[in-house]
């Protein structure tokens, strides 16, 4: 069984992550869309809408599950039995940090993390950019999935 995690605060989950979760579900057997909590962190949607979310836009697909977890994705990892990370990669920044984390999962476990890049119409796309354009009443209808469409 490949079983990979995609781990993310998906506030919101947007179209990229869309795009990176849809070709994510080729490559592995299960795809576990993983929402971290982080007590620190301020979010614009509670974790019960960033669940909502994610569940009605994929609704009907048996391969996805959403969880929540805290602390380290490795060892959420292996609290499922994960064998991969999935990650997307919009532009070189995004390579440069995620490489870097992806070294130290490496160096912490077994778990390899696999990148696939965002398709190219979708690179732009953010969380925080999503958030932004809602903050300010602009049409953020064509960055996200139409579950989050509120």
């Amino acid at each position: 069984m490949r079983r990979a995690v995609f781990p993310g605060s998906f506030d919101p989950i947007t179209l990229g992550h869309f795009d990176i979760i849809q070709r994510g579900i080729t490559l592995f057997d299960e795809l576990i869309i993983a929402i971290g909590i982080n007590a620190d962190k301020k979010y614009m949607f509670t974790l019960e809408e960033r669940m909502n979310f994610i569940t009605k836009a994929f609704e009907g697909e048996p391969k996805i599950t959403v969880q929540t977890y805290e602390g380290l994705t490795v060892d959420f990892c292996k609290k499922t039995n994960s064998n991969f990370i999935l990650r997307g990669l919009r532009n070189p920044g995004d390579f440069e940090f995620e490489k870097a984390i992806a070294h130290t999962n490496r160096k912490l476990s077994e778990i390899e993390t696999v990148f696939l890049l965002t398709s190219s119409g979708k690179s732009y796309i953010s969380s925080s950019i999503v958030r932004d354009v809602i903050r300010n009443g602009g049409d953020y209808t064509e960055l996200v999935p139409n579950s989050v469409k509120i």
